[in-house]
């Protein structure tokens, strides 16, 4: 009898499916954070470190290593047996163990804590030594003040959540770890809570299935760039206006916009587009900081156009229709784009060298190379907007039509770059995912603690009504996106916010548009933003070259944002 229910639960495709689809995808979360501690990928801040001595930089890239081995070592145990009384819980389709599922986070931990140390074994023993007792002193602190951490209340939150979580990401220690360790160290000095807890948070946050599109969409990023999609778009565009003084720098904006719409990942937008359209703006004669910062700023232009992975983020963390957030998400992203083109036409250096407006006939034969390419960010938009597919299902569809298209069209497929891509995309993912984990447990934390009822009676106080608390967000996201990334960000501080901003009257589509641009604005704004330095590496420039330029690029950006704050139509008002 109870095989042949088993039968009939597999005869039904959905619940099965989707159950086995978080249990893998939890397992690829956990095993992709750990290819992405071996390649040493995961999210940090590294501009105050680089300006260090050689010597003290040594000892930063040994705590950077040792801080994730602590904190796993800490929780191994208390994910073991988090996972082990899984046990007796059996999913509700497939009717297995949870454990199965749930044995994802320590055997990832493990992993990286056999990773770390083996990593640790390559760096001096004076590092190692001077990184020990740096740790071990800091430890003996908070043991003895942990009576004093509980006698002054929620003030204690300044000193885990500001200065240690602060202080380590200064210093250069992953983000992820970052948020674990403050995690773990508030909860051992001030609460009797078991650890345990920061596991199931750890599993919550990551196995989400929304999520599942964040590596479906960074694998498209990889095909569109593999299959020249993203070269046709791009001559297309050049096509139309390259003979434009200035042209090339809309079309660099053009490129940012349509690209992504497919990919959902800036660093995959900016290495699309780059390559294809820098070296020839360069020999018009414009200057190379000022070829960066337009880069690094439609980077930032484009955060809210669909796909974007910190839409299906922030979506996923405070709960908001991922179809409303791709339809409000377009009109913001061209607000900024309009702005960044009016200063870019301004600021324009390139020297007239007898360019002539291509014959249509090009025009033409580019817009029926490009069709193919540009048809997809049309489907992907259009196939959530209206309903036909989820996010997670559109992304599927994509790498498909990707797959085919590369194939049979533009005959551009290495199939030797796929599993180099696969493995590409597993340490991304799981770098982003485990952000999410860890940034999760420490929401928990956070909320636990009351942090989110005082931040609520703050922010609902704030002169202004609702666009003083829209200036306030901005400000503190613009810091936040700098110090901390954009998703971490978002993940921690989503869930506290958006009550708040309902609370107070502001549509949470708008509010999600204004704090995600914000954090654009940070993330690629020196000396901290880290999508700065991608925009330099891609562009292959030294990050001093565009550090005094980008300044008006950012101003023309914060402009826009200001428009999009105080004028909600351009968010909401293709929601119908």
């Amino acid at each position: 009898m109870r095989s042949l229910l088993h039968v009939e639960e597999l005869n039904s495709p959905v619940p099965w499916a989707d159950e086995l689809a978080s249990i893998l995808f939890l397992w690829l979360a956990n095993l992709g954070a750990a290819v992405a501690l071996r390649r040493g990928t995961h999210m940090r801040t590294t501009a105050l470190v680089s300006r260090w001595s050689p010597r003290a930089q040594a000892w930063a890239e040994t705590l950077a290593v040792a801080a994730p081995c602590l904190m796993l070592l800490i929780l191994i145990r208390p994910m073991s047996e988090y996972a082990l009384d899984e046990w007796v819980v059996q999913t509700p389709a497939l009717a297995w163990p949870n454990t199965i599922r749930a044995a994802a986070v320590p055997i990832g931990s493990a992993l990286m804590i056999a990773i770390g140390l083996l990593r640790l074994a390559r760096h001096g023993v004076a590092d190692l030594i001077a990184v020990a007792v740096a740790l071990a002193v800091l430890a003996g602190v908070l043991y003895l003040g942990a009576g004093w951490f509980e006698s002054i209340g929620n003030w204690n939150l300044v000193i885990f959540f500001a200065l240690l979580l602060g202080g380590g990401v200064l210093l250069g220690v992953p983000i992820a770890f970052c948020f674990g360790l403050a995690t773990v160290a508030f909860l051992l000095c001030n609460t009797s809570t078991p650890l345990a807890v920061v596991s199931g948070r750890m599993d919550e946050g990551m196995s989400s299935l929304i999520l599942l599109a964040v590596p479906l969409f960074i694998l498209l990023g990889y095909l569109v760039e593999m299959t020249g999609m993203a070269k046709a778009m791009v001559d297309f565009l050049a096509s139309l206006l390259g003979h434009v003084r200035g042209g090339l720098n809309y079309v660099l904006l053009g490129a940012m916009l349509l690209v992504s719409g497919i990919s959902g990942a800036k660093t995959a937008d900016m290495a699309a587009v780059a390559p294809v359209l820098l070296p020839e703006m360069k020999r018009r004669g414009n200057n190379e900081g000022e070829l960066i910062s337009l880069l690094a700023a439609s980077g930032a232009m484009a955060e809210t156009i669909p796909p974007s992975l910190v839409l299906i983020t922030i979506g996923s963390v405070a709960g908001i229709s991922i179809s409303a957030l791709f339809t409000g998400g377009i009109l913001p992203g061209v607000v900024l784009a309009v702005m960044l083109a009016i200063l870019a036409r301004y600021r324009s250096a390139e020297i007239a060298l007898g360019l002539k407006r291509a014959p249509m006939r090009v025009v033409g034969r580019t817009l029926l190379v490009a069709a193919p390419a540009l048809a997809l960010p049309v489907l992907i938009r259009t196939a959530v907007v209206e309903g036909i597919a989820t996010a997670t299902e559109v992304s599927t569809i994509g790498i498909a039509y990707a797959m085919i298209v590369g194939l049979l069209i533009y005959r551009k497929f290495d199939w030797r770059r796929l599993y180099p891509m696969l493995v590409d995309t597993a340490a991304l993912s799981g770098a982003i995912l485990f952000i999410i984990g860890t940034a999760t447990g420490m929401s928990w934390a956070l909320t636990q603690s009351g942090f989110s009822h005082s931040l609520a009676n703050f922010m609902t106080s704030v002169p202004g009504g609702k666009y003083g608390f829209l200036l306030i967000s901005i400000a503190a996201f613009i810091v936040l996106g700098s110090v901390l990334e954009g998703i971490p960000a978002m993940v921690l501080f989503a869930p506290l916010l958006f009550p708040v901003a309902r609370a107070i009257g502001v549509h949470e589509v708008h509010y999600a548009m204004v704090i995600i641009l914000a954090m654009g604005i940070g993330l690629f704004a020196p000396p901290f933003g880290l999508g700065y330095y991608a925009a330099c590496s891609i562009g292959r420039a030294h990050p001093d070259v565009a550090l005094r330029r980008i300044w008006p690029y950012l101003g023309a950006l914060l402009a826009g944002l200001l428009i999009v704050a105080f004028v909600p139509w351009f968010s909401i008002g293709l929601l119908g």
